[in-house]
């Protein structure tokens, strides 16, 4: 509390230098204010997981090049940005009404894709498995729905088509409900038996730890708890 009566006092600091100057352009009035008391750090802050993997996501688009892209609940910066350069269907068990070009937004049921069998060829899931079947979102309780959501994602998957898959990875899987779930390096792979892995990179959960590496060595993550697992898997 001390801190933000701090933080106040060098905010009214700088409200009061601010009207000294007198300009005219904008009228300073103390009732059109909104103190941001927490932004004045040495770096700019950002969440690791969710600026690196879809960063990480859109180099693999740029390799892999599809006419078409099906992402299932995601991040929508992700689909927003892609659909600039690539067309993206969005899918979200809450449909977003986000309206661009070269982007449909519909709703879907990770447990029932309204897919044919191995009929797509690039996919993402990203940062999204973990959450299915705890209710978060509104999702009935099921606490299979990951494996039954990894069961879809893998009847869906066309011959040579890509799935990029991404989940929070440690050295202990758990649960924390009902915010999501922690999977093992292991884990995975073992739910994707159908497919290949293509490439398994990695975003450890500190900075100096390294920012996204790519093609990582699995045995790392047995030094993280809460890690963001990146896994690039192919159908052959």
């Amino acid at each position: 509390m001390i801190g933000k009566y701090i933080k106040f006092a060098g905010f009214l600091r700088d409200w009061r230098r601010f009207k000294s100057f007198k300009s005219d352009r904008f009228p300073m009035d103390w009732n059109n204010k909104k103190p941001c008391l927490y932004d004045k750090t040495k770096e700019t802050g950002f969440d690791r997981h969710y600026v690196y993997h879809p960063a990480w996501a859109a180099r693999v688009l740029k390799e892999t090049n599809p006419k078409k892209h099906i992402d299932i609940a995601s991040t929508l910066h992700f689909s927003s940005i892609i659909s600039a350069f690539l067309p993206i269907e969005f899918y979200d068990y809450r449909p977003a009404n986000l309206v661009l070009p070269n982007l449909s937004s519909r709703a879907a049921d990770l447990m029932a894709l309204p897919f044919k069998d191995k009929s797509v060829d690039s996919l993402s899931c990203m940062h999204t498995i973990e959450h299915i079947g705890l209710g978060r979102y509104g999702d009935p309780i099921d606490p299979d729905g990951d494996l039954k959501s990894i069961k879809e994602l893998q009847r869906v998957l066309a011959v040579k088509g890509n799935l990029l898959f991404v989940v929070p990875i440690g050295n202990t899987p758990k649960i924390i409900f009902n915010a999501h779930r922690i999977y093992s390096y292991k884990q995975i792979i073992g739910y994707f038996p159908e497919l290949t892995l293509k490439e398994f990179s990695l975003i450890p959960e500190h900075a100096e730890r390294g920012g996204l590496i790519r093609n990582a060595d699995p045995r790392i993550t047995e030094k993280e708890r809460y890690a963001c697992g990146c896994f690039w898997f192919e159908r052959n």
